[in-house]
């Protein structure tokens, strides 16, 4: 036998092993009438022929977490489907419904992005919630995800949806719930909701027959409002229009953003946004690249290539649902260079608390919010403004959660590591599109100075000291890789480091006992945070390292957050090589 027939006959024998007979027990059940003949045909397709396939598709329930639904589309109870969809909307509905028994006709929102059956996903979607006698505004097309956040609130809705797997590979799609604060389902309802999904055990508990009536379509006229609460996020429109002619790169590649950044920016006033024509096309297959995430810089190739033939200001990328964004800077020798997501935040902050302060608009109740993993240049600009910051658990939805819980005062901005901003509190939720926006004025306020954004950051960085930043994330597969992260995570609690790199601990943070401690004081102080599997180490020198397991993954990750004196702007490139050399040290240290 060839040995490659010989592999897959083993694999094969080795996966009909893992199949048990509750497996093929809960994969026949998909053979009911109660299912779709495609999705049966689907089925017994499996189970005659694909093994592999039939166990991954079967082995579990596709599990609704504290942010939704994701996983990769296919039939079957651990895929994403019509049915998963289904159940997962029945269960929430019900909750809606529980928690407003006061209003006879609660209300949601719903909005789908541009990958393969989200738009049959959000239509069922819309269909179980009418069928519960819940009101539906439903968009009659793709839209932004943060715009889904701001119909929420702006038409008084209960909760909402929005069908999107984010920046994740073609494969996939997701279903992420919101509240009636714009945000995403924080403590007590995401485990709450999850409670009431967990309760949908079979299809036939659902209500699948839409009421029409109830179920109304969003337009263009609605992305109006939404544009032009943008645009009153404005600082400085007279420089708007003295440099309307600078010229933008735009790409959503493939996704929502072009719904709503072209249009934006041609009211705002900007005349030259020069749109990357084949990712203009929505299509949930991606084909002009290997990733839809604009962290990457090859997500950006075709429009840095675009905006390198006309001679462009600044390039701006955002990812298929349009709340993380990707910008690249001419640098000092006319090179694009991508800006990471620590990076933008800080221009964003700079600028807009900045121009606060010029316009004196601070009233001394102002604050903005960032994640503990991101930058701690973020607090330096808020501090030279006397602004309060809030520092908040990995994740946008503890942003909203912290709009949401402070009323007497007033947001300005927040940001985190992973190319997310929010600026104003009309949207509870990261927003690319608001944020593209702003770095086009921020351009413009460059302009007027004969600088460049590249020029900002570095002015930044001496005024404030030089910050840098990098990640890396270890992979430990299986059981085995599970209990070794624990270790991993329990020595540095137990054996804490006393120095990194010559350089003393002068702090530790353990976000699961919510306690900081001042090694040198020997004081210990509450963080006041939910509990997190999350520990940080602060040195002498301005180091900051994070450690934190990722909680959908077999991976643990080190967050690396370094500085130094920039004494002078033409000491640049040599003070970056040495952060360099100090990020890549870290970097060795930690993979070992």
């Amino acid at each position: 036998m060839h040995r490659r027939n010989y592999k897959q006959l083993i694999i094969k024998t080795l996966t009909m092993e893992k199949i048990t007979p509750e497996i093929i027990e809960r994969a026949k059940s998909w053979l009911s009438e109660k299912y779709d003949t495609e999705t049966r045909k689907q089925v017994q397709d499996l189970i005659d022929n694909n093994p592999n396939e039939l166990l991954e598709s079967f082995y579990k329930t596709l599990e609704f977490g504290t942010g939704g639904l994701r996983g990769i589309m296919g039939v079957g109870t651990n895929r994403m489907n019509t049915y998963t969809v289904a159940m997962a909307t029945q269960g929430f509905a019900n909750y809606i419904k529980m928690m407003f028994p006061n209003i006879e006709q609660p209300k949601v929102a719903i909005a789908h992005d541009c990958r393969n059956n989200s738009k049959e996903f959000a239509k069922t979607t819309a269909d179980v919630m009418s069928a519960n006698g819940i009101k539906v505004y439903l968009f009659n097309a793709l839209r932004p995800t943060p715009e889904l956040s701001f119909a929420i609130r702006e038409l008084e809705c209960q909760a909402g949806v929005v069908v999107t797997a984010s920046h994740n590979p073609k494969e996939y799609n997701g279903y992420k719930a919101y509240w009636n604060d714009g945000g995403q389902l924080v403590s007590p309802h995401d485990k709450n909701v999850i409670g009431e999904v967990e309760k949908i055990t079979d299809i036939s508990m659902v209500k699948f027959t839409p009421n029409e009536s109830l179920i109304e379509y969003l337009d263009e006229r609605f992305d109006d409002i939404y544009i032009d609460k943008i645009l009153g996020l404005s600082l400085s429109p007279e420089l708007i229009k003295k440099h309307k002619d600078l010229k933008f790169v735009y790409t959503p590649i493939h996704g929502t953003g072009g719904q709503i950044i072209p249009r934006l920016f041609k009211k705002a006033g900007f005349n030259n946004i020069d749109c990357v024509e084949e990712q203009m096309i929505v299509d949930g297959n991606f084909p002009t690249v290997v990733s839809p995430n604009p962290e990457e810089k090859a997500a950006l190739t075709m429009a840095i290539e675009k905006a390198k033939k006309v001679n462009a200001d600044v390039v701006l990328a955002t990812d298929p649902d349009a709340d993380r964004v990707g910008i690249a800077v001419k640098d000092n020798n006319g090179e694009f260079v991508l800006l990471n997501g620590n990076q933008t935040a800080a221009l964003l902050t700079y600028y807009i608390l900045g121009r606060w302060n010029e316009l004196s608009k601070f009233s001394g109740k102002e604050y903005i919010v960032k994640t503990i993993v991101t930058t701690e240049l973020l607090i330096d600009i808020a501090n030279k403004y006397n602004v309060k910051s809030f520092d908040v658990l990995t994740g946008f939805k503890f942003i909203a959660d912290t709009i949401l819980n402070n009323p007497e005062m007033t947001f300005v901005c927040g940001g985190e590591e992973s190319y997310g901003f929010l600026i104003g509190d009309f949207v509870r939720d990261k927003d690319a599109n608001s944020a593209c926006f702003m770095i086009a004025e921020i351009a413009a306020w460059a302009a007027e100075q004969n600088k460049s954004l590249y020029q900002i950051l570095k002015e930044i960085y001496k005024e404030f000291g030089f910050y840098k930043e990098g990640l890396i994330s270890l992979t430990k597969k299986g059981i085995s890789g599970t209990e070794e992260i624990k270790n991993m995570m329990r020595k540095f609690r137990e054996e804490p480091p006393t120095e990194i790199l010559g350089s003393r601990i002068v702090e530790i943070k353990d976000y699961k006992i919510g306690i900081s401690k001042d090694i040198i004081s020997g004081k210990e102080t509450e963080i006041k945070l939910p509990k997190s599997d999350v520990l940080q180490f602060f040195t002498e020198d301005g180091t900051k390292i994070s450690v934190r397991p990722s909680g959908t993954e077999p991976k643990i990750k080190f967050y690396f957050g370094i500085k130094a004196e920039l004494n002078d702007i033409a000491d640049f490139d040599t003070v970056n090589d040495k952060l360099n050399n100090r990020l890549n040290e870290l970097g060795k240290l930690f993979s070992e």
